[in-house]
């Protein structure tokens, strides 16, 4: 197996699109190609000129203001697209897509997508692949994934949900010439190598922690410890509730989200309050249950960009065999955050990875597993998969 990379910034979509493959460089045996674009994009035309050079599947979504590539990062007050190459002669990969819309339920999507993967590889029912992607419309992640691991069990998970920028729903997620802004995309893979994922908040605890008593729905936090959720969190945070209300949660919880620890304490799943109702209450970002603890967490920007290199190191020291390629999935809030300092999230990168082929995308959601524990979401996260021999 080997990995190539490409990118463009050219105004023209399909020219865009046909530029990043051309630099990847065409190989008979590629199986699937992971693109990441501007929303910008009229993202039909980049693929276009993307299976101009690919005639394997090609599947991602729109990403949070640029990539990170070998080169640098590729973004910001220009369009961008990025992509790498999976080239295998004997990789089997199958890919599935389903429109929200088109099914009563996202569990009903993420099934139907996630068999018609597992169609297209005609492998025996019982061969597992050896690792499944995923990319998703925020909102309803966890309900695609149920349906997904539905067909093919505890199989590790990498990938993220599909993000614009500037937080408004002008995102699209795709699979070839199918794109949707809800909707789900699934790629199963086998390999004769192996894949390690490391997926962490990388955030701190803090002693602030309570017992989430009212949930509306499954994203709004009602009330922890039987005190409305702003005022509970505003005290945590020595501020008054005013200060946060609105759209002003979500960026003053970048630095200081809150987390649910799993059933063994392996993974501190992220859960970014996204916006402060008039009643108290937060919007989040993923899941939440009723009698279950909820953790203030922090990190400053400085951790922010630091984590980078940290959990890469982290992935190294489990990597048993050479590594191929990293496929990298870092939240687009953190990425905010990071802001004009981006270019230390890429020193932090090129640190780690050597001359590795490897793609950053920022996402509104990030999916991941730790040993023992089901794949999962979360928001404010790190996903980062190292493919190896």
């Amino acid at each position: 197996m080997k990995a190539l990379t490409g990118f463009s910034t050219k105004q023209n979509a399909r020219e865009a699109g046909r530029e990043a493959a051309k630099m990847a460089g065409k190989a008979k045996d590629a199986k699937l190609v992971f693109a990441y674009m501007s929303c910008d994009y009229n993202v039909k035309e980049v693929l276009k000129g993307i299976k101009e050079v690919y005639d394997c599947p090609v599947i991602g979504n729109t990403s949070f203001t640029g990539v990170i590539m070998p080169e640098g990062y590729i973004g910001g007050d220009k369009p961008f697209v990025g992509i790498m190459v999976l080239v295998d002669r004997d990789m089997v990969v199958g890919v599935g897509f389903a429109d929200r819309k088109s099914f009563p339920t996202a569990r009903e999507a993420g099934l139907a997508a996630t068999k018609k993967a597992r169609a297209m590889t005609k492998m025996p029912y019982n061969d597992q692949p050896d690792i499944m992607y995923m990319s998703a419309s925020p909102t309803e992640e966890e309900f695609f994934l149920k349906g997904a691991n539905e067909v093919v069990g505890r199989v590790p998970l990498f990938g993220g949900s599909t993000a614009d920028n500037t937080i408004t729903g002008n995102w699209s997620l795709f699979l070839d010439n199918k794109v949707t802004g809800e909707g789900v995309a699934v790629a199963l893979i086998y390999f004769n190598g192996h894949v390690v994922n490391e997926f962490t908040g990388a955030y701190r605890e803090t002693g602030d922690m309570g017992i989430i008593t009212k949930v509306k729905g499954v994203r709004t936090l009602v009330e922890i410890d039987g005190v409305p959720a702003v005022k509970k969190y505003a005290k945590w945070r020595g501020m008054k509730p005013s200060e946060i209300m609105g759209d002003k949660l979500l960026s003053a919880t970048i630095i200081s989200p809150l987390g649910v620890k799993d059933r063994l304490g392996d993974l501190v799943a992220i859960r970014h309050p996204m916006f402060a109702n008039d009643d108290y209450s937060m919007n989040i970002g993923a899941n939440l249950a009723e009698g279950t603890a909820v953790i203030r967490m922090e990190a400053s920007v400085d951790e922010l960009i630091s984590s980078v290199g940290e959990t890469l190191k982290k992935l190294n020291e489990r990597v048993k065999k050479e590594v191929i390629c990293y496929h990298l999935v870092h939240c687009g809030g953190r990425r905010a955050s990071i802001d004009a300092r981006i270019d230390e999230v890429y020193k932090q990168i090129k640190k780690n990875v050597g001359d590795k082929p490897f793609i950053m995308e920022f996402t509104f959601g990030e999916y991941g597993y730790v040993d023992d524990g089901r794949n999962t979401t979360g928001g404010l996260m790190l996903s980062f998969t190292a493919f190896t021999k």
